[in-house]
């Protein structure tokens, strides 16, 4: 049943006691679609890399440089983004990054220098995607959930794999067949096709539709927040101060390296060099898409009932063993060992950030969406990172393999760092000092 404001309160009406859908679950369908629409370019780099290289010379490192100018900037947005959306509103700001994320991504279709493609893919669509990163799913969350909020940020964060899954096998073809420009193309196309969506159906707070959250009581919609670059920093100062942020940046930054710099910027490339045709290696990460909804979404469940702490470290620690046997998987054609660390590998893709959240609400309070904005810049920092030295490494040696078992190693610290997490929550309050 929909809970509606108190007499007492001079909301407006919402819907009466006969409506069965809260309106929380439009908003969360918005932001998974508004989320789906902006994946392409996730999907796109692993893609470009050979395209890139074959056509102007380019080594793989300069190539990963503009990557990790991409993952690096994606994460450092994400905290001021999450603080523009408390100044702005949700629906402002989204609209707006998928208009900067469509522009940066076509332009690159006349680039002929590798300072373009640093600028057009790296910081216009860094910028772009930062700005409706997964602060944007916790944002969504926090304000319009209080039941449920661990299933809704698992199904939030599956929609960046549901994406993958929908534009990956595509866009691989279109390379294999027509070239990259097309592909980047469409890839701005998709995400110019949900702005509408965002600008007329997203609303920023329950209070604006005179609702409650769903699963809790009403509040009024609080007064925009002044300073959202000072709230941010502030908030960081005030986190880093603590031990449980470090850890919980540190595990998210091995995180990051292990899928975002890693398997999702370097697996075609490695595949490819083992002789598998690019769209076999590219149908294999959307099946990594498939799992990654399954799995997010279950991860949600579970953190709703379980310790978030032991779930992060079994997570990294199948992650880790896993990674380890990748080279010896790699092969010209697809055979199943491979096919079951799709699917293993799938499970525990994203499947870290419902439980990260969680704790980041429960050590942070009302800035726990600001401190995962800034746990999520390790997580891109440390992509950032992998995604060049991959590259480089792979000039360097000819060869993928030191990089797959350097990240299982990590994927090992980041269990032992999770167990390490202390369980007593801060107060709920605000970590802003005046």
């Amino acid at each position: 049943m929909t809970q509606t404001a108190p007499a007492s309160t001079a909301a407006p009406p919402g819907p009466g006691p006969s409506a069965r859908i809260h309106r929380a679950w439009f908003v969360a369908a918005v932001a998974f679609v508004t989320i789906i629409g902006a994946a392409g370019f996730a999907s796109l780099p692993g893609l470009l890399i050979e395209p890139l290289h074959a056509e102007f010379d380019w080594s793989r490192g300069t190539i990963g440089l503009a990557v990790s100018v991409n993952l690096a900037l994606y994460g450092l947005t994400a905290p001021f983004a999450a603080a523009l959306m408390d100044r702005f509103g949700i629906r402002r700001v989204v609209a707006l990054a998928l208009l900067v994320i469509a522009s940066g991504s076509l332009a690159t279709v006349w680039m002929t220098e590798p300072w373009q493609l640093v600028l057009f893919w790296g910081v216009l669509v860094g910028l772009g995607s930062g700005s409706m990163a997964l602060a944007f799913a916790a944002t969504v969350t926090n304000r319009w959930f209080t039941a449920r909020r661990g299933l809704v940020t698992g199904v939030l964060t599956a929609a960046g794999a549901s994406g993958q899954l929908v534009f990956l096998p595509l866009l691989a073809w279109l390379v294999d067949h027509h070239g990259w420009r097309p592909a980047t193309v469409t890839v701005s196309l998709a995400a110019l096709s949900v702005a509408p969506f965002v600008w007329l159906l997203m609303r920023d707070h329950p209070a604006d539709v005179g609702l409650a959250p769903y699963g809790g009581t009403y509040v009024e919609k609080p007064a925009p927040t002044p300073g959202a670059t000072r709230r941010a920093l502030r908030v960081l100062v005030g986190a880093a101060r603590t031990g449980p942020f470090w850890l919980l940046a540190g595990t998210f930054a091995i995180c990051g390296a292990s899928t975002n710099g890693l398997v999702k910027t370097h697996f075609v490339p490695a595949a490819h060099d083992h002789g598998m045709p690019v769209t076999a290696a590219a149908g294999l990460l959307a099946v990594v898409g498939v799992f990654d909804v399954i799995g997010t979404v279950a991860s949600g469940w579970f953190t709703d009932r379980f310790d978030s702490r032991r779930l992060l470290a079994v997570y990294y620690a199948l992650r880790g063993v896993s990674l380890l046997f990748l080279p010896i998987l790699l092969a010209p054609s697809v055979r199943p060992p491979l096919v079951f660390f799709i699917v293993f590998y799938g499970l525990d893709w994203v499947a870290t950030v419902p439980p990260t959240i969680a704790l980041c609400r429960e050590h942070y309070g009302e800035d726990g969406a600001i401190v995962f904005g800034w746990v999520l810049a390790s997580h891109q920092v440390g992509a950032a990172a992998v995604a060049f030295l991959g590259g480089l490494t792979r000039d360097l040696t000819g060869s993928y393999d030191t990089v797959w078992y350097a990240s299982g190693a990590l994927c090992a610290v980041a269990a032992l760092m999770a167990m390490t997490i202390r369980r007593r929550p801060r107060p709920a309050g605000p970590l802003l000092v005046q």
